[in-house]
């Protein structure tokens, strides 16, 4: 299965010359990742245009359960399409002004033609293609400033589960901007980077994750799923 585990950061007790992270900092990349590695307790921080958030406790039907669901679904895609690879809540090195935590990703291995790479110290760099997050509602950062950092920095899909306001957003890269993906006539949403990425909105929405893994098997058994495949087996150009 194309999992990609990202190793801890060994983390010292905590510097109290060094100031905790709170919501708000303004700080650079390098000051964000040392406040962060001296808190090792601490499970979820992101950095987004310089601006430090730290979201609140999780909450099991909120955003646990949601996060699970939609996790499922990509591990299940990764797991049949060689050269794709998953991850949780990894951080991502996007810039100077911006490192977020999404709730999860997909990317192609960078030697089968992906646009991110994993640092000699276990993080992401540069774009993953597919990011997913879990917000609360419309009024979420995941909507606003997150959603312009990943647009600029050239992610080419973005899902954000709005929980509370039972919707779903799939955002594609078109000539540098977001569009939202349609539902195609039989109700699915199919990724345009990840061939064969098949979703089922509304049974997502209503947490009837056995039709929303049963309709990801159907995409990959698809012919364009089998073509991305041997594509992606194909050697890359240096």
């Amino acid at each position: 299965m194309g999992i990609l585990t990202i190793p801890a950061v060994p983390g010292a007790a905590y510097d109290n010359a060094l100031p905790l992270l709170e919501n708000g900092d303004r700080l650079t990349r390098a000051e964000f990742e040392n406040r962060y590695n001296a808190m090792p307790d601490l499970k979820k921080a992101e950095l987004i245009a310089g601006v430090v958030y730290v979201p609140s406790p999780v909450r099991h039907r909120q955003h646990g359960s949601p996060h699970a669901h939609l996790l499922g679904w990509l591990v299940q895609y990764a797991a049949g399409t060689p050269g794709v690879e998953v991850s949780d809540n990894s951080s991502i090195r996007l810039d100077m002004d911006n490192e977020p935590q999404p709730d999860a990703l997909l990317l192609i291995d960078p030697a089968r033609g992906g646009q991110s790479r994993c640092s000699a110290d276990g993080f992401i760099e540069g774009a993953p293609e597919l990011v997913a997050e879990v917000a609360a509602s419309s009024a979420s950062y995941d909507l606003h400033g997150k959603r312009h950092v990943y647009r600029r920095n050239g992610v080419q899909e973005y899902l954000v589960w709005r929980v509370l306001d039972r919707e779903m957003d799939w955002f594609v890269l078109r000539a540098g901007q977001y569009e939202k993906l349609t539902p195609q006539a039989d109700g699915l949403l199919r990724s345009e980077t990840f061939a064969g990425l098949w979703l089922d909105p509304v049974a997502l929405l209503q947490g009837d994750l056995a039709t929303v893994l049963a309709v990801a098997q159907q995409g990959m058994v698809s012919p364009e799923h089998s073509a991305f495949v041997r594509r992606l087996s194909l050697p890359t150009t240096p």
